[in-house]
């Protein structure tokens, strides 16, 4: 066979392109009417189309002459529909002028049935009969195509691949003996000078004239042979995706579309089972440097991807793919360090097991060698290498051969990674922030490569994580929200609304996946929207927690966080587990940070081990950042001294307001109806959630801190804390006069009411209500505003203070939120 490069030359213009098209491009006759309407746009001197088979014939004809061979007479029934097919294309296409072609068609369609019969006397199937039918589909294909152009009054030649190309099987695939197949051409082309040629792809003849076929994946490649012997300017090979993408669009939506690719670049996308051009359509094109263009049939508008020798690089990398269904082999002992002809064995054993490699990864230490390869293949090369190394593992020189199946491998692939440090760095950090873990890794020289296998229970997951952490999608997150009451349902809605801003601005993609309240639970397929609270309303299950999070866990999204909104304990007993299995909590729920000690340490255990990170900057004065401010402080190597503070909002507001002109308990309405209580005010009167926060903001600095070593004064007074809620509110008014009185006692001394957290290391907590001097800075503070002075060795003679508004729903959801956002600076957004 010659090679490509002795083909005659002849000058080559922009006028000449060549045109592939795939079979869902002619699918039907209205797909065929679109084709020539395409093709006939463009302002082509020579216009050269290749097309295959309608969509499904191939394998209806592969399956007719299994039948045949098997002597099943339902073969004749499928022999009708596939003639039916074709037949009624024709017909719409070519409408009364339809007769030459469907009496052509017969004649094909009569002698394939007599073929079909034969195979059904012998019953069997051999490989030249197989080749001969199997490629029927595309000489129909092309004069269907030829005959539309014709009718239409467009001169039109038909070209028989069979008539023109020769070809040979070998080891490596099919070759194209060139100097034949173009000396069949240019005598082809003195009968046939028409400048609009259409050509059946996929067939062609042996050296021996015997018709065969370039393989199943050989339409395209009929394609770039074809351009090459027209010496086309161009091949556009004509599919029903815009062009090549960056992923895999099912399990990476927000893939996108390259505008160039480099031939290398290409081929290792392909190799790795991209939807993208095969290496060996390629060839012909590297060759001649021919430009290789992706388009898209139903979308003829869209420049698609251009595959040219070289490509401007847009970033480290262009695109990544996944090659599903594969198995590592790991043979490992310490008899092989050192030791010349190894890695020769081990491809020698799998070469005469017929089993291929797909990647192959060796520590520089040589105690072991790992090789990926197909898992159907897996089982037969274990058993090569366990003969081949029966020595070595009989004396204890190879310790084992190992079989680990349910394997994948993600290839990230650019030639902009060459020279460019960081790159596999931003790799294996996207996959950790993940939660995937690498088996085996394999760089090549070239640097245009870079090829992990993982676990194929993490292989969506783990190309989500890199497509979005080289920028190549938005960096999303899998969220759901537990508690959509007051605060939950005012996060949502800043979710929502802040959604399509950072998007555009910082390429983050918050997704709420679910929500879950005691009653109800919503686990969405997709991203809910502003109609959340309906869909919510009309589910009937409870909340179950595991579902829950197994729901988010299993969008595959590279990124998962649940944000607990409740003041349940329960849920808070499930932070460690989901801080271990990677997925970020963020929550104002107390329970938790002032909850029992030992649970407080598994939960920070957990989020250390993981590298999933638990925030909880609301817990304490709602949006304000005070534990933000101690952490600062703590890990500055301040010494804490002292934490004094009014943190609850409803008490602040309450005290502020109360003057002895309004019934205490009159107050404690009004702040209850505008929402600044809970929805039991002894939640807040009771001084427990004051102490809980003292807890919270001891443990952050350090301390060892339980709920009970805190001396907690209540409001709320004995005959009162069993009472339902309402009958509470109804006789709250009995503890008017005392508050009165104590009111009257602290003006009488110059001083107002507040009610005080204080914490002394190594003296104790203690929560209660204070009489202050009228010039403390806690007398003067506005309405809702919580205030925390930290004393400490740097700020002792005047203490740093955190002031501002410390209730209400909506500051305490833009508290929460902020938290969703450092989770995502975190992950590598760039806020």
């Amino acid at each position: 066979m010659s090679s490509l490069a002795a083909v005659p030359a002849q000058s080559r213009t922009a006028e000449v392109v060549a045109h592939k098209f795939g079979g869902t491009s002619v699918a039907s006759a209205e797909r065929y009417r679109h084709v020539a309407g395409l093709l006939l746009q463009r302002q082509e001197t020579t216009q050269v189309a290749v097309v295959s088979a309608m969509k499904g014939v191939t394998d209806a004809l592969i399956e007719l002459a299994n039948l045949a061979a098997r002597g099943d007479v339902q073969w004749r029934q499928a022999w009708q529909a596939l003639r039916e097919r074709h037949h009624l294309a024709a017909t719409e296409l070519l409408g009364e002028q339809s007769a030459d072609l469907l009496a052509w068609l017969d004649g094909r369609f009569d002698k394939l049935a007599g073929l079909l019969e034969a195979l059904a006397v012998i019953g069997g199937l051999p490989e030249e009969v197989l080749e001969r039918v199997q490629g029927l589909g595309e000489v129909f294909s092309a004069q269907l195509l030829g005959g539309y152009f014709n009718q239409l009054g467009h001169d039109c030649a038909v070209l028989d691949a069979r008539e023109v190309l020769v070809v040979a099987h070998g080891e490596l695939g099919v070759s194209v003996d060139w100097q034949r197949s173009a000396a069949n051409l240019a005598a082809w082309r003195q009968a046939n000078p028409q400048s609009r040629v259409v050509v059946t792809g996929f067939v062609a003849r042996d050296g021996q004239g015997r018709i065969t076929t370039l393989g199943r994946n050989g339409s395209d490649y009929s394609g770039a042979i074809f351009a090459a012997l027209f010496e086309a300017a161009e091949l556009h090979i004509w599919t029903d995706v815009d062009g090549v993408l960056s992923a895999d669009p099912r399990v990476v939506p927000e893939a996108v579309t390259l505008d160039t690719l480099s031939y290398d670049e290409a081929c290792e996308l392909a190799y790795f089972g991209a939807k993208v051009v095969h290496p060996q359509t390629m060839s012909p094109a590297i060759a001649r440097q021919m430009p290789i263009v992706i388009r898209n049939t139903f979308n003829p508008t869209h420049p698609g991807t251009r595959i040219v020798a070289q490509s401007q690089p847009s970033g480290p990398i262009k695109g990544l793919t996944l090659s599903e269904g594969l198995a590592v082999l790991n043979l490992e002992g310490s008899g092989l360090i050192g030791v010349p002809g190894t890695a020769e064995r081990v491809f020698a054993a799998l070469r005469h097991a017929q089993v291929s490699v797909v990647m192959i990864s060796q520590g520089s230490s040589e105690h072991s060698i790992c090789c990926v390869v197909k898992a159907a293949d897996a089982e037969r090369g274990r058993q090569a290498l366990l003969q081949s190394f029966a020595h070595e593992l009989g004396n204890g020189q190879v310790h084992r051969v190992q079989l680990t199946n349910g394997v994948s491998v993600l290839a990230a692939v650019g030639d902009g990674m060459a020279g460019q440090p960081g790159v596999a760095a931003r790799l294996f950090q996207a996959l950790g922030q993940a939660q995937v873990n690498i088996l085996a890794i394999a760089q090549g020289s070239s640097e245009r490569n870079i090829s992990v296998a993982v676990a194929s229970v993490d292989a969506q997951r783990a190309l989500r994580a890199a497509h979005a952490g080289f920028w190549l999608s938005e960096q999303a997150f899998a969220i759901g929200v537990i508690g959509p009451g007051n605060v939950g349902a005012a996060l949502i809605e800043q979710l929502l609304a802040a959604r399509q801003g950072l998007r555009q601005r910082a390429n983050l993609d918050l997704r709420l996946l679910a929500v879950g309240s005691r009653q109800q639970q919503l686990l969405a397929g997709a991203a809910l929207g502003e109609d959340w609270r309906e869909q919510l309303a009309s589910q009937s299950q409870g909340l179950d927690l595991e579902a829950f999070a197994s729901h988010l866990w299993a969008s595959n999204l590279p990124h998962t966080l649940i944000i607990d909104c409740s003041g349940s304990s329960q849920v808070a007993d499930h932070y460690a587990a989901w801080l271990a299995a990677g997925i970020h909590v963020i929550t104002p729920n107390k329970q938790a940070g002032a909850g029992p000690q030992a649970r407080y340490a598994a939960i920070a255990a957990a989020a250390r081990a993981s590298g999933a990170r638990f925030r909880y900057e609301a817990t304490v004065g709602a949006g304000l950042p005070v534990i933000t401010t101690l952490r600062d402080l703590v890990d500055t190597g301040d010494t804490l001294r002292s934490i004094e503070g009014i943190f609850s909002g409803t008490l602040a507001w309450l005290f502020n307001k109360y003057d002895g002109s309004v019934p205490f308990s009159q107050l404690v309405s009004q702040a209850r109806g505008m929402g600044y209580t809970e929805p039991d005010p002894r939640d807040d009167l009771s001084g427990v959630d004051v102490a809980r926060k003292l807890v919270i903001l001891a443990r952050e600095a350090g301390l060892t801190l339980e709920l009970d070593d805190v001396q907690v004064e209540s409001l709320v007074p004995a005959s009162l804390r069993d009472a339902q809620v309402e009958q509470f509110m109804a006789r709250l008014q009995e503890v008017d006069a005392v508050f009165a009185q104590r009111h009257a006692q602290a003006a009488a001394d110059g001083k107002v009411l507040r009610y005080v957290a204080r914490l002394l290391p190594g003296q104790g907590a203690t929560v209660g209500l204070e009489a202050l001097p009228a010039s403390h800075g806690f007398a003067h503070l506005r309405l809702t505003d919580n205030v925390v002075q930290f004393t400490t060795a740097r700020y002792c003679d005047n203490p740093l203070v955190v002031q501002g508004p410390g209730a209400g729903p909506e500051v305490t959801a833009a508290g929460v939120f902020a938290d969703v956002l450092r989770v995502a600076a975190g992950e590598g957004v760039r806020l």
